[in-house]
């Protein structure tokens, strides 16, 4: 099979950095995507958006590089796709609740067409050509979606909401233009996505529930700590009194300090957790150091990221390379009830999430003692003094209003001023 790549070159805010560069699961989305049709093909050629496609005479997929899909998801429209032996867009039912409630907002990518909702995946089975293109129809998959709660709210305090759900599919799909985004394929998308296959997996076979338990017996493990559930890499130092629960997996050169509780996570190669540190639905990126006391929930750190001792980080995204100081802390819950706003394509637009965490670009640093609004953004290389007067980041900070730009002894205060959320 002969492989395009559709390139989209809009850069992601705050990361200042095109979607297929950054990280999904710990790893880039272009190698994730070359990972997953490798199987498939043979040949690959890559496409800017005003280059022509060249004709192919053997079967030939097409996707944009900014979206997200895994192995579930690819092999049930493959095999739909050659089973019906015509050129093929990818499709969704316009009641599919992931694709409507998660995938839609803060995007263009996936877009409604007739009754349908399409995405930028494409099969030819004899090959691209015009001709073939014309002919292209819609393939619908469903993505499976199963609702999830994760969040419980006084409805008073969340619009006639007390049950705050995401619906998670099986088959994932995004259209990654949004940091949003970024969060929902790691979180949501992904970990979240891989719990729910594996409960359908034991749901539906005896045999794998009777393997994982005769294994939990033989480690002496409870159920979701054992190893089925819980992969552990080469060269790995986990103390005995860490808790690490699954589906979890930890890559090779992991040390896990004392007291460490591990939940339901993707941890990189090369990654330090001191002790009493606690992370659930979390990805850490390879390299990546959580002094004491770090907290992580739903939040993704990517590559030779440092959080530092009591900081807790909420529903956010990290770049790479980039130092969270000590004492900070992330709310995800607007208290003023109103939506929850983030910068997008130089607006605000609402998220459509009750609930979210903030963003940090690439190669920042930030000091001791914020706190950080809900959906704010961080640009890429901003360093970050905590000042009096200016604890409460609550408007979006750019990298012109970087304390680096400023000698410390001038004791500059920038007015943040750029995107009043």
């Amino acid at each position: 099979m002969i492989k395009f790549i559709l390139k989209e070159p809009r850069w992601i805010a705050p990361f200042n950095e095109a979607a297929r560069e950054l990280r999904i699961l710990d790893k880039p989305l272009w190698l994730h995507h070359r990972d997953l049709l490798g199987p498939y093909c043979r040949e690959e050629h890559e496409f800017a958006p005003d280059k022509p496609l060249r004709i192919t005479t053997s079967e030939t997929i097409a996707y944009k590089d900014n979206l997200f899909f895994d192995e579930s998801l690819l092999t049930a429209f493959i095999n739909a796709a050659k089973k019906a032996n015509r050129p093929c867009r990818i499709a969704f039912n316009r009641n599919d609740q992931s694709i409507v409630q998660h995938a839609l907002p803060l995007q263009a990518g996936i877009q409604l067409q007739d009754d349908v909702y399409v995405g930028d995946l494409y099969y030819y089975p004899h090959g691209y050509s015009p001709a073939a293109k014309a002919r292209l129809t819609p393939l619908v998959i469903d993505t499976l979606p199963h609702e999830i709660g994760y969040y419980h709210v006084p409805t008073y305090m969340a619009h006639e909401k007390g049950d705050l759900v995401y619906q998670v599919p099986q088959r994932p799909f995004l259209s990654i233009e949004n940091w949003v985004h970024i969060f929902l394929a790691n979180t949501a998308f992904g970990i979240y996505a891989r719990g729910l296959r594996v409960e359908h997996a034991l749901d539906t076979s005896l045999g794998l529930l009777l393997r994982i338990l005769f294994r939990s017996l033989i480690e002496r493990k409870q159920f979701i700590e054992s190893s089925p559930l819980v992969r552990v890499g080469k060269n790995c130092q986990i103390d005995p009194t860490a808790i690490v629960q699954g589906p979890t997996v930890i890559g090779d050169n992991v040390t896990i300090g004392a007291g460490s509780v591990i939940n339901a996570c993707v941890i990189g190669d090369n990654v330090n957790i001191s002790q009493g540190c606690q992370m659930m639905v979390s990805v850490v990126g390879s390299g990546s150091f959580l002094p004491f006391r770090a907290s992580l929930f739903m939040t993704t750190l990517m590559e030779n990221a440092m959080v530092a001792q009591n900081t807790c980080l909420q529903m956010c995204v990290i770049g790479r390379n980039t130092f969270i100081g000590a004492g900070n802390t992330f709310t995800d819950f607007n208290l003023l009830g109103k939506p929850i706003r983030t910068h997008h394509h130089g607006q605000l637009v609402d998220v459509q999430q009750p609930v979210l965490g903030g963003c940090v670009g690439h190669n920042c640093r930030i000091g001791s003692g914020h706190i950080i609004f809900p959906g704010r953004t961080i640009e890429s290389d901003v360093v970050l003094f905590a000042q009096e007067g200016r604890h409460i980041i609550d408007k979006n900070v750019t990298y012109a209003e970087s304390d680096h730009h400023h000698y410390p002894d001038e004791q500059h205060i920038p007015l943040y001023h750029s995107y009043d959320a």
